[in-house]
């Protein structure tokens, strides 16, 4: 786990190097504004880091400022990466063939300002877009046939959503949308397929966020598994903070519903990382679950679709990959996952992958949409 953050950091600190050392190109007939932005830059570049390191130090008014600053430098910087990289491509192929106008030649100090000015109002406006993409939260619908079985159940409404990802920068105000619009599904089971934080329970609960899930409906309850970000904000006192609100959590385990269904809960692939302990295989799982009576299943990220198929699951739910949020990301996550967005059926196996009804860092979405899923089921 040492070995991913300081691999993080450096490359992190990499990138970031590049954009200040053109910025600072930028004001170099400047000098009196040097020292300010050095300052700011840092601050901004390495917010998130910050606060999450000293949350225990600082106000929760200047966590939650410096937080949400850093959060969403993460989109600025990815579009200014992108942006540089163009800018600089088009640079190395003037060296070689000198296409540049003479506007531009005879007046290079002048130039990288106005396209410095340029670069920053595209980037802006891109950012804001995609905050405002982000907060449209879309319905997904999905009818499947399941085989009955055993099972006495003729149909069955699923509202899923997975990477809400509750922390102080959306917080209370993004859950209440979220959970306004599951309610209206008239859901008779909710699902969440993990990630329901991205901070600590203590830093939600001293804000009050995580509140609106109690006024979570649904005929049989709801029901989560831990994600990653469980895992990175300390395990245990996650599920303790979602418990309260009435979420039933699915550890390496299953539970029969109303003699319909068993629901199968994994923990999260990412375990190991964090608390030095293996997930039970799904094998291991489901052994004991009688054979003729449809299986439903919760994993958080769809690593290994396979194993779903070899024991009999009829229906798989995942999240994770947020289908790349920020693009051009989401075309890595389609070269990642078999199933990076949507559904897919091998075999007798159903499978979605969410996109996510929250986002992770900044709150924005320029590559995906924020969504929450509503799954007719019918057993025949």
């Amino acid at each position: 786990m040492a070995l991913f953050f300081i691999i993080f950091l450096t490359v992190y600190t990499a990138v970031n190097s590049y954009v200040f050392i053109r910025g600072w190109q930028v004001i170099s007939s400047y000098p009196i504004l040097k020292p300010v932005y050095a300052v700011l830059f840092i601050i901004i570049a390495y917010g998130y880091v910050i606060a999450k390191v000293l949350y225990k130090y600082l106000s929760p008014l200047a966590y939650d400022i410096i937080l949400g600053v850093g959060a969403i430098w993460f989109a600025f910087l990815a579009y200014f990466i992108l942006s540089l990289l163009f800018i600089d491509i088009i640079r190395l192929l003037n060296s070689w063939f000198h296409f540049f106008p003479s506007v531009i030649t005879n007046n290079y100090e002048s130039a990288k300002r106005i396209t410095a000015i340029i670069v920053i109002a595209l980037v802006g406006l891109i950012v804001f877009l995609g905050n405002l993409n982000k907060r449209n939260i879309e319905i997904r619908n999905l009818e499947i046939t399941i085989p009955k079985g055993d099972s006495k159940l003729d149909e069955l409404n699923i509202v899923m959503a997975s990477d809400i990802h509750l922390s102080p920068i959306d917080g209370e105000r993004l859950l209440v949308r979220i959970v306004d619009k599951i309610n209206s599904l008239n859901p008779d089971i909710i699902l969440l397929a993990g990630d329901i934080v991205d901070d600590k329970a203590e830093v939600l609960d001293e804000r009050g966020i995580g509140e609106a899930f109690r006024k979570l409906k649904s005929k049989y309850g709801v029901y989560s598994i831990n994600g990653n970000h469980e895992f990175i904000n300390e395990v245990e006192s996650c599920v303790r903070y979602a418990e309260k609100f009435g979420i039933k959590f699915l550890r390496d385990n299953y539970t029969m519903i109303d003699n319909g269904f068993y629901l199968i809960g994994r923990e999260d692939s990412s375990m190991p990382q964090f608390i030095g302990k293996q997930r039970k295989s799904l094998e291991e799982i489901v052994k004991n679950i009688p054979v003729n009576y449809p299986k439903i299943l919760l994993d958080h990220t769809p690593f290994k679709l396979e194993q779903a198929q070899q024991n009999n699951i009829d229906l798989q739910l995942s999240g994770h990959t947020h289908h790349g949020q920020i693009w051009p990301a989401n075309l890595i996550t389609k070269m990642i996952y078999e199933i990076s967005w949507g559904y897919k059926k091998k075999g007798n196996t159903h499978y979605y992958v969410s996109s996510g009804a929250g986002t992770w860092g900044p709150p924005v979405r320029t590559g995906s949409s924020s969504e929450i899923v509503n799954i007719k089921v019918k057993f025949k």
